[in-house]
């Protein structure tokens, strides 16, 4: 079977952060990172508890379901599972047919996703049932990071806080924008957090099955 070919579409090394959404688990750090974004007059999406906390800080914060004209439905299991989201993170910026797509269906770009992932790993060893296990399986989130991952030519996916001060001193060193090759850093990081998240799932199920 044949692999799908590249797409093409404008090459860039710098690019400037207008638009990031931040929904993580692990709090800590986000509001000051947040603020920095917010310095350089980045536009902030975000969900739920993130968008709450970063609310109560004074940060302006749009939420997601304003920005997708979707609601959060089942308990929180459906945020951001949207082509205003996925759209804006997987466009190749450049190519006629994406932008084209884009403005047909007014869906706006998103440089930068910042989102660390459900504790699954931690409520397994917790003792955690089978349901609250289950339930404690991030969807959205892996979703989003590999959206940003795969289109890192554009997109700076942050997923971890231990990341915040390197993003931080690159966007003052460049003036509010990424390099390539921190993008393509941060992607690396990204997939093999998600390749470890699911070897944790399987692991878990291996044993229940």
């Amino acid at each position: 079977m044949a692999s799908h070919k590249a797409i093409e579409g404008k090459k860039a090394d710098l690019v400037p952060v207008k638009r990031a959404l931040i929904s993580v688990f692990d709090k800590g750090g986000v509001v000051d990172f947040a603020k920095a974004l917010v310095d350089y007059k980045v536009e902030i999406l975000s969900t739920g508890g993130t968008a709450r906390k970063l609310k109560d800080a004074g940060l302006p914060v749009t939420m997601v379901k304003d920005y997708t004209g979707a609601p959060e439905i089942l308990n929180g299991r459906v945020k951001t599972l949207n082509p205003h989201i996925h759209g804006g993170l997987l466009a190749v910026r450049g190519n006629e047919l994406h932008e084209e797509e884009l403005k047909r269906e007014k869906i706006g770009l998103i440089d930068m996703v910042v989102c660390n992932l459900y504790p699954f790993e931690q409520t397994v060893a917790k003792g955690g049932d089978w349901d609250t296990c289950i339930e404690n399986i991030d969807i959205g989130g892996p979703s989003m990071i590999r959206s940003a991952a795969k289109n890192s030519n554009y997109v700076a996916i942050v997923s971890s806080p231990s990341q915040y001060e390197e993003i931080v001193a690159s966007l003052k060193k460049n003036k509010g924008a990424t390099t390539l090759s921190q993008r393509k850093k941060l992607a690396y990081a990204a997939f093999s957090q998600t390749a470890k998240y699911d070897t944790a799932i399987s692991a878990y199920m291996s044993k229940k099955v």
